[in-house]
């Protein structure tokens, strides 16, 4: 994957630029304690929440250059971002790497927006999954994706299936784990979900196929309390 971004669209506070002709395959993001209270934590949230679906996002030690911090490293290569403290400057910086537009901009600023507005309404939805509350939380998670967000959409079809699955509308469901995995085909979670519907449908055959494949991808899921045991075969 190509990042698109020359040294010169970079505004001061992003003070590492990286390379235009690099490729990342892993952010790593300084958590420890100076980059912490620089608010880091808040950098490798959003960071994960909005990357594409195959880029890994880690926490990591010390880069170094604490002063300059929270500072985000940009895999294989190694290049640092600078002064990345904040859900806007990760976001910022999420468009710029792989949705085009210069960061700093008007464009970019805007996409930024609309996509943490979409993560506030999806923390919002799992929070209200984890009152029993899923009609408020589909409805909050279909508003989140009428914004059209840049980042994240594979979770939230993923988090509507969940809410939709105990509400009873198996189709629902399916389809949104389905479209989950259109965008995210290693997604173990949305693979789990597909089964759970189609299992719901008593649709058996289909249902094992899926948990085999989230198996696959992730045999640490088995543990998971939500997976059903007897198809884990």
């Amino acid at each position: 994957m190509h990042l698109w971004i020359s040294n010169s669209t970079y505004p001061p506070h992003l003070r590492f630029p990286v390379k235009s002709d690099a490729q990342v395959e892993e952010i790593r993001v300084c958590t420890n304690r100076t980059c912490r209270r620089q608010g880091s934590m808040q950098t490798l949230h959003t960071l994960t929440a909005l990357a594409p679906p195959d880029i890994s996002v880690k926490p990591c030690g010390c880069l170094g250059r604490c002063g300059a911090g929270p500072n985000v490293a940009l895999l294989p290569h190694g290049q640092i971002v600078g002064h990345c403290g904040t859900a806007a400057g990760a976001a910022e910086l999420t468009v710029g790497l792989w949705y085009g537009g210069g960061v700093g901009d008007a464009s970019s600023k805007n996409k930024s927006k609309t996509s943490l507005d979409a993560l506030a309404l999806s923390m919002r939805a799992e929070a209200l999954i984890g009152e029993a509350d899923f009609c408020e939380a589909e409805r909050l998670l279909s508003q989140a994706l009428d914004l059209k967000p840049f980042g994240g959409i594979h979770i939230i079809y993923k988090q509507r299936s969940v809410a939709r699955l105990a509400m009873h509308n198996y189709s629902g469901a399916l389809e949104d784990a389905t479209q989950s995995l259109k965008l995210a085909p290693n997604y173990a979670e949305a693979y789990m979900l597909q089964g759970d519907a189609f299992l719901a449908m008593n649709q058996y055959d289909a249902a094992q196929k899926s948990y085999s494949t989230c198996l696959q991808i992730d045999p640490s899921i088995r543990r998971s309390k939500s997976f059903k045991v007897p198809f884990a075969h």
